[in-house]
């Protein structure tokens, strides 16, 4: 059995009895700064080891999250009507998605991009409209001609007017002039003006009356338009209420539809749908793309309207453009506070807008130019276990150009092959032991050095002057 003394003889910490030991003032106030020093040096080590750093690095992209990307957009035009506004994608493959809907809503806005809380629907309008085979010669005008001056009281004057909006340049303006006149006529011989009055058909040439037609917002060729006798007025330009026409075009349909207005008992098959009472229109929803560089689009687009390129104007308000899944504001704030630089670029559109002043520029296209990078955040939030945050940053640039087509608003979109990693790093608790002991040994060895250095020095200078006294 190992004796006591045998163990003593192992001791780092050998004691030094009290009473051969001699306290110092200058050893107290040097006691009391390394205390001091200690618990200053304690802290900064204490709030460094519960700072979590974070290691950034450049890799191939490895997305996690499948081969497509979710676009969430809000976007104002507040001269392109809903009536005709189209959401389009294509990519570098030759993939092209035209008027997407199922993913789409839109609704009617005023000038001031006010809402008036009306989704626009658009699934009245056939896919193909049918035209008549009459002939273009010698047509009998059935219709009556409309401008600026006569409209108001003729608008008043009957309890149903329907009206053509046309352009002699435009195609299907032309296929449906026949057909509109052999309407027009058969619904005067049936509803005579004279003795029956409650319908009458009409026509308004815009390369005429352009004021006219820009007043009803009517942006492409020919436009079927309804107005009831007793509808308000929308604005102090005089524009009426209305619907729209979305049906055939032949001669027949015409007269069904025109009959079914002045009915008692509307049919329930008959093609009418409510048009947009303003001339704007807010689009929001979301489209899934590839992840190859491709175009989100959005247009005027119709198969059976023409468009005069010189007077769209594309201008719009970005409220909301985003890559990838939504990511909570919880979520993005805890990460946020641990990288405060994530997400500066994350809706870099939002709120802006892009005007054009079609006076001075007309056939103008805006577009956008998006640089899209992915960010991948490894981190620790609420719990040991590790959670994957996925974020989609990017740069754009954007520009007016001039087309001899019809205008656009174009959002070009090109993913970074690249991906930026950023890993956080919590410190170990092994470390930081490690350095409060070296904090504690540290402070306690230079102070003691500074002691023994201090304290010999008076001791030497008591000597010299009690020589120099003797």
């Amino acid at each position: 059995m190992i004796s006591t003394s045998k163990i003593k003889s192992v001791d780092f910490y050998r004691k030094i009895p009290r009473d051969l030991t001699e306290a110092s003032v200058l050893g107290a106030w040097l006691s009391i700064v390394a205390a001091v020093s200690m618990v200053l040096l304690f802290g900064m080590e204490l709030n460094n080891y519960l700072t979590v750093s974070t290691s950034t690095s450049i890799i191939v992209d490895n997305s996690s999250d499948g081969e497509f990307l979710r676009i969430d957009f809000n976007i104002s035009f507040p001269a392109l009507s809903c009536e005709f506004a189209s959401v389009d994608v294509s990519d570098v493959l030759g993939t092209n998605r035209l008027n997407i809907t199922k993913t789409i809503r839109k609704f009617t806005i005023d000038p001031d991009l006010s809402g008036t809380s009306v989704e626009y629907r658009s699934e009245p309008v056939p896919q193909v409209i049918q035209h008549g085979e009459e002939v273009d010669e010698e047509v009998v005008q059935g219709s009556i001609p409309l401008n600026s001056d006569n409209f108001h009281r003729i608008a008043n004057e009957y309890p149903i007017l329907v009206v053509n909006f046309f352009a002699p340049w435009c195609y299907w303006s032309t296929r449906l002039r026949p057909s509109w006149e052999k309407a027009a006529v058969i619904i005067r011989e049936r509803f005579n003006p004279e003795t029956d009055g409650r319908i009458i058909l009409a026509r308004v040439d815009c390369t005429e009356d352009f004021d006219l037609c820009k007043r009803h917002h009517v942006q492409g060729y020919p436009s079927i338009r309804i107005f009831r006798k007793g509808s308000d007025l929308r604005d102090e330009h005089g524009q009426h209420e209305h619907e729209s026409y979305y049906g055939d075009r032949d001669s027949e349909a015409l007269v069904k539809a025109m009959e079914e207005l002045v009915s008692p008992v509307q049919l329930q098959d008959q093609k009418l749908a409510l048009a947009p009472l303003t001339g704007g229109c807010r689009i929001e929803g979301y489209v899934r793309v590839k992840k190859i560089p491709g175009n989100l689009i959005i247009s005027a687009r119709s198969g059976a309207h023409s468009f005069d390129s010189s007077q769209m104007n594309m201008s719009h308000v970005i409220s909301h453009l985003s890559f990838g899944k939504t990511i909570s504001p919880r979520v993005l704030s805890d990460v946020k506070r641990l990288i405060p630089y994530l997400g500066r670029s994350h809706d870099k559109l939002n709120g802006l807008s892009f005007v054009n002043h079609r006076d001075f520029e007309p056939n103008v296209t805006i577009e956008h130019y998006l640089q899209v990078v992915k960010t991948e955040v490894v981190t620790r939030i609420h719990s040991r276990e590790s959670s994957l945050l996925e974020d989609y940053e990017y740069t754009a640039h954007s520009s007016l150009s001039q087309s001899i087509d019809v205008p656009v608003a174009k959002f070009h979109f090109e993913l970074s092959p690249m991906q930026v990693l950023i890993i956080e790093k919590p410190k170990s608790f092994s470390h930081f032991i490690t350095n409060l002991c070296a904090i504690i040994g540290g402070v306690f060895t230079v102070a003691g050095i500074l002691d023994s250095i201090l304290y010999n020095t008076i001791r030497l200078m008591k000597k010299i002057d009690l020589g120099k006294n003797i």
